[in-house]
C-alpha cells in the first residue's frame, strides 16, 4: 500500500513500458551484432549450396543461376550494395575427391570452415593458400599449377580467410538488410500467394477448385488487342486497375499492380540519337537540310516519310516573301492541301531553344494550334514573332546561294512566284528512326530469346521435381503402407540368432576350495 502507489499511472505508455513491457526494442540490441556465418560452399544471395559458382573481385561466391538475374534487375553486388556488373564475375572451377568433397587438387587436402581457400582470377581454378604459397609464390613460380598459365600476384583472390571472416557475416549483407529480392513468375501468378495461412482443409478445396473449375474465357473484341508488355515499353507507373476496382464496383475486381504499357513512338523516339539529313533539289539549285530528330522526333518523321512517300516530288513553292519566308509542301499547289504522314494532323513539338533566328531555318507551316500536316518553310531571315506558333524542326546546311536565287525571283500580289519554283525530288540520306526500328527490333528478338531459354530452365526445373504422393492423413502420409507390410514380413521371416554363452576367463570358479 501507501499514498504514491498510483503516481506513475498514466493516460499513455511510456518509453519504459513499451521497452519492458510491450515488445519495444530494447536499449543496446542491434541485429548488426550478431554474427552468423555463411558456409564457404553456398552461394551469397540464395544462401544455399552453389552449382555453378561464379564470384567477385573481393571473393564473394554466388550461383550463376542466382546472381544473374539479380544484377540484370538491380545491378548491385548483394552483399555489399556497390555497383556490379555480369561481366567482372569469374567462373570458378571447384575439384571434388571420390567422397564428393571439395579439395585442393595439389595437396588434396578437403575444405572445411578453417581452411584457407583462394581462387585464380585468369582461370578460376580454386586451390588451398598453403599450395599457392609453397609452390608458387616461395618458388617464384607464376604459372597456373594444373594448365601453366601465367598469373600475378593481384589474381590471387581469397574466397575464404579464417582470418577474415567478415564478408561470411549474413547479418551484414546488403540484399538481406534492405530485403532485396527476386520475385518468383510462378509465386507471383498464383492466385494463393495474397493467402498467408490456409488450413489443410481450404487446401484441399483449393485444389479441387483448380482441377475441376473452368474460368469463363474473356471476350476479346476486335481491333481492341494490346501490345504485349516487355522491358523497353514498360512505364515506371501502373495501370491504376487495383486501385479503381479497390474504390469502384463498376470495374472489374483487380489485385495485381501491372506496370502501365508505354506507346509505341515513345519507346522508337528515345531510342534516336542522331540527326537526319534530306536534299530538296529544285529547278534553281539543290538545298540541303538537318532535321532535328533527336529533339522534335514527331516533327522529323512525318517530313522524311513523306520525302520517302515521293510525296514532295514535282510539288511547287506556292509562296515567296522576300525578307521573310518560302512555303511549300503543298501538291495541290493552292496552299489549303496536304496531309501527313500518318492521315491526321498532328500536334506542335515546341521547345524554348529552337527559335526562329537566321536565315535557313526550317519549320513546319498550320492554320492552327496542333494542325501540322505536310506544308513547310524556310525562313529567309529571322522571324521571332513565329515562335512557338510554328514548330522549328531543322535548317538549311548547304544550298544558301539556291536559297538567295529563290528570294530574288519576282512574285504577284499574293505572294506567288511569278517564275515556276518546283521540287523536282526529296531525296533521304540519313534517316535515323528506320535504325531506331532495327535496334529495337534486335533488341526485342534477343529478350525474347532470352525468355525462351528461361522459361525452357523453369519447365526442366518444374518437371525434375518429385511431388510426394501421399497414402493417408496426418503424421506418416507420405509412407508406403505396403512398404511397412514388407518390412515387417522380413522381420518375422528372419530367424532370432541365439545368443552364446560367453566363456569365463581364469581359473576362479567358486568357493571349494579355499
Amino acid at each position: 500500500m501507501g499514498k504514491k502507489q498510483h503516481q506513475k499511472d498514466k493516460m499513455y505508455l511510456t518509453t519504459t513500458e513499451w521497452s519492458t513491457l510491450y515488445g519495444g526494442k530494447k536499449a543496446g540490441t542491434s541485429g548488426s551484432g550478431e554474427f552468423r556465418r555463411l558456409p564457404f560452399d553456398h552461394c551469397a544471395l540464395s544462401l544455399q549450396p552453389f552449382e555453378n559458382p561464379m564470384c567477385t573481385s573481393e571473393g564473394v561466391v554466388y550461383d550463376l543461376e542466382n546472381i544473374a538475374p539479380f544484377i540484370k534487375k538491380f545491378g548491385i553486388d548483394p552483399t555489399s550494395g556497390k555497383k556490379l556488373e555480369a561481366k567482372s564475375l569469374i567462373t570458378l572451377h571447384f575439384k571434388k575427391n571420390a567422397d564428393g568433397m571439395y579439395h585442393c587438387p595439389v595437396l588434396f587436402k578437403v575444405f572445411n570452415e578453417n581452411s584457407h581457400i583462394v581462387a585464380l582470377k585468369t582461370t578460376g581454378n580454386v586451390y588451398s593458400y598453403e599450395a599457392v604459397e609453397q609452390l608458387n609464390f616461395k618458388a617464384k613460380n607464376f604459372k597456373d599449377l594444373l594448365d601453366d598459365s601465367p598469373f600475378t600476384r593481384a589474381d590471387v583472390i581469397h574466397l575464404q580467410d579464417p582470418q577474415n571472416l567478415e564478408k561470411f557475416n549474413l547479418s551484414a549483407f546488403y540484399h538481406l538488410k534492405n530485403n532485396l529480392r527476386l520475385e518468383d513468375e510462378s509465386a507471383k501468378k498464383d492466385p494463393r500467394a495474397n493467402l498467408k495461412h490456409i488450413n489443410n482443409e481450404t487446401r484441399d478445396i483449393l485444389d479441387t477448385l483448380d482441377k475441376e473449375h473452368k474460368p469463363p474465357a474473356a471476350k476479346v473484341e476486335s481491333g481492341s488487342e494490346k501490345p504485349a508488355r516487355d522491358r523497353f515499353n514498360a512505364a515506371h507507373f501502373s495501370t491504376g486497375a487495383a486501385a479503381a476496382s479497390f474504390t469502384s464496383t463498376a470495374v472489374d475486381p483487380s489485385t495485381r499492380v501491372e506496370a502501365a504499357i508505354l506507346e509505341d513512338d515513345v519507346v522508337r523516339y528515345s531510342m534516336v540519337k542522331k540527326k537526319g539529313y534530306v536534299q530538296l533539289t529544285t529547278n534553281h539549285g539543290n538545298l540541303n537540310l538537318e532535321l532535328l530528330c533527336d529533339i522534335v522526333p514527331k516533327t522529323c518523321e512525318n517530313f522524311i516519310k513523306l520525302c520517302e512517300r515521293e510525296y514532295y516530288d514535282g510539288s511547287i513553292f506556292h509562296r515567296s516573301i522576300r525578307n521573310f519566308i518560302l512555303q511549300g509542301g503543298d501538291p495541290t499547289g493552292t496552299g489549303r492541301g496536304g496531309e501527313s504522314a500518318w492521315g491526321e494532323p498532328f500536334s506542335d513539338e515546341f521547345k524554348s531553344h529552337l527559335v526562329h533566328q537566321g536565315r535557313g531555318v526550317l519549320s513546319m507551316a498550320n492554320s492552327g494550334p496542333n494542325t501540322n500536316k505536310s506544308q513547310f518553310f524556310i525562313t529567309y531571315r529571322s522571324c521571332r514573332h513565329l515562335d512557338n506558333k510554328h514548330t522549328v524542326f531543322g535548317k538549311v546546311v548547304g544550298g544558301l546561294p539556291t536559297l538567295q536565287t529563290i528570294e530574288e525571283i519576282e512574285t504577284d500580289n499574293k505572294d506567288r512566284p511569278i517564275e515556276e519554283v518546283r521540287l523536282i525530288k526529296a531525296t533521304v540520306f540519313v534517316n535515323p528512326f528506320q535504325e531506331a526500328d532495327d535496334e529495337l527490333a534486335k533488341k526485342r528478338d534477343e529478350e525474347k530469346a532470352i525468355q525462351e531459354g528461361e522459361e525452357l530452365k523453369e519447365r526442366r526445373r518444374e518437371n525434375s521435381k518429385v511431388k510426394l504422393k501421399t497414402f493417408s492423413t496426418g503424421v506418416g502420409k507420405y509412407i508406403n503402407p505396403e512398404l511397412k507390410k514388407k518390412t515387417f514380413a522380413k522381420a518375422l521371416q528372419e530367424p532370432i540368432p541365439s545368443v552364446k554363452k560367453q566363456k569365463t576367463s581364469g581359473n576362479f570358479g567358486s568357493f571349494s576350495d579355499w
